[in-house]
């Protein structure tokens, strides 16, 4: 499978200013198979070592924190001399030994030359605690489930996505047609890894949820292992929430919808770990579009998406033949929520950066305000081919922006300074606004 994050791997390599590197990303998104793909494709032998459960591992790093004894010992239990330069190190779910994290610091200070990745499910959930963190001693890279492109590349339609590149307002109906009809199985299979490879192998979709549910099980005993015991219940509370809330007309997250009576005081810290752990994506309201967008936040109200869309399908029991029918008027809200979910993670994809959304009282709502550079982009989204947007006209007429953007199945299309983009075609967006 190719991950449009192997080339920031060989970009790192090739850095003379390379650091210990550390590879976020929720659960099963494909850290461990990326980091040592790209070990054996770019290095001459890779040392994995996994932290979990890993007692003789962790002791290597109790003693003290001189890395050429840390190396000569990683060395025996790797059976093999680590190289500097040749050797890629790989310490996978790092956030099991915080001595582990810290002597990365003293690698990059003492040992630059050895190259050092890392990798691990609940980094989020690690980092944001108070630990003797290596702070400006390593590099960031955020992996995520498969994006539309590269569910498409797995799919081997590298000639379609390099056509589609070159001809964007000259498709064929053909390739609408094949394009929508991948995006209905992403719907269902979603971007994690192992999903994808069983769908693409098995074509069979109770293979496929079969993993899913794996996924979805192992999220939840995730709860019960790493969080905090007093939290657990409110996790699952939230986490069986989110697919409800964006059913909703009104999707904005409310506490008191979660558990009656409850407030932000009750659940926000086990909203934060779910958040922190890459399982969902808070999406901020703004009061206004200006820069820096930050400064305008209206921190009491929210929107909660799931962190890939198969899952989301799946958690909600949305039947793969209802997302493949064209009857869609017996799941019109949430196939609605499919959509803005979906545009999300792309967006998150396309520009590292979860957007906002806007609302003016009860009259209208922009589903997402999103900054690329200098611009603000407003963005309205739409499951079908219908494009009738009062509220994006209402901000248009308000703030007068110089690009507005709508999504949905209709074909690609540009009026003056409004953008008419398929979903399919949305991981080409920055190209567009370029």
């Amino acid at each position: 499978m190719k991950r449009l994050l192997y080339k920031n791997l060989i970009e790192w390599k090739n850095s003379k200013d390379r650091k210990p590197l550390i590879v976020k990303g929720v659960r099963q998104c494909g850290k461990t198979w990326l980091l040592k793909e790209f070990g054996k494709n770019n290095y001459e032998d890779v040392a994995y070592f996994n932290f979990e459960g890993n007692d003789i591992l962790q002791e290597r790093f109790e003693q003290d924190l001189d890395v050429l004894r840390i190396i000569e010992e990683l060395s025996i239990l790797n059976n093999k001399i680590i190289k500097p330069g040749s050797t890629l190190i790989i310490f996978d779910e790092i956030q099991f030994c915080n001595k582990a994290l810290t002597s990365l610091k003293y690698f990059y200070e003492n040992a630059p030359e050895y190259h050092i990745v890392c990798a691990g499910s609940l980094l989020g959930i690690t980092l944001s605690k108070p630990l003797s963190f290596p702070v400006g001693k390593v590099d960031f890279l955020d992996l995520r489930p498969m994006n539309f492109y590269e569910f498409l590349l797995a799919n081997d339609e590298q000639m379609l996505v390099d056509y589609l590149e070159k001809n964007m307002n000259n498709m064929q109906i053909t390739f609408e047609n094949k394009l929508v009809n991948y995006l209905k199985y992403y719907y269902i299979v979603g971007g994690m890894p192992e999903v994808v490879d069983k769908w693409i192998e098995s074509k069979d979709i109770e293979q496929v949820e079969k993993i899913q549910d794996t996924i979805l099980n192992s999220y939840e005993l995730d709860f019960a292992k790493h969080a905090p015991l007093s939290d657990t219940p409110k996790l699952s509370l939230i986490w069986d929430y989110i697919p409800r809330e964006l059913s909703r007309e009104n999707s904005k997250f409310v506490y008191g919808h979660v558990k009656q009576g409850a407030r932000a005081k009750d659940l926000e810290d086990a909203l934060q770990w779910l958040i922190s752990a890459g399982l969902c994506y808070k999406v901020n309201k703004i009061e206004k579009p200006n820069i820096p967008i930050s400064s305008y936040i209206n921190a009491q109200n929210f929107k909660i998406y799931m962190c890939d869309v198969g899952l989301l399908r799946r958690k909600a029991k949305v039947d793969a033949s209802i997302i493949l029918s064209n009857d869609t008027q017996i799941y019109t809200e949430f196939k609605g929520a499919m959509a803005e979910n979906f545009v999300l993670l792309e967006l998150i994809s396309l520009n590292n950066d979860t957007p906002f959304y806007w609302t003016s009282g009860n009259t209208a709502e922009v589903d997402f305000i999103w900054q690329l550079k200098d611009k603000i982009i407003p963005i309205e989204v739409k499951s079908g081919e219908n494009l009738g947007s009062r509220s994006l006209t209402l901000y248009r007429q308000k703030y007068q922006p110089k690009i507005s953007l709508k999504v949905s199945m209709k074909g690609l299309n540009i009026q003056e300074n409004i953008i008419n983009i398929p979903l399919y075609l949305l991981w080409n967006l920055k190209k567009l606004v370029k």
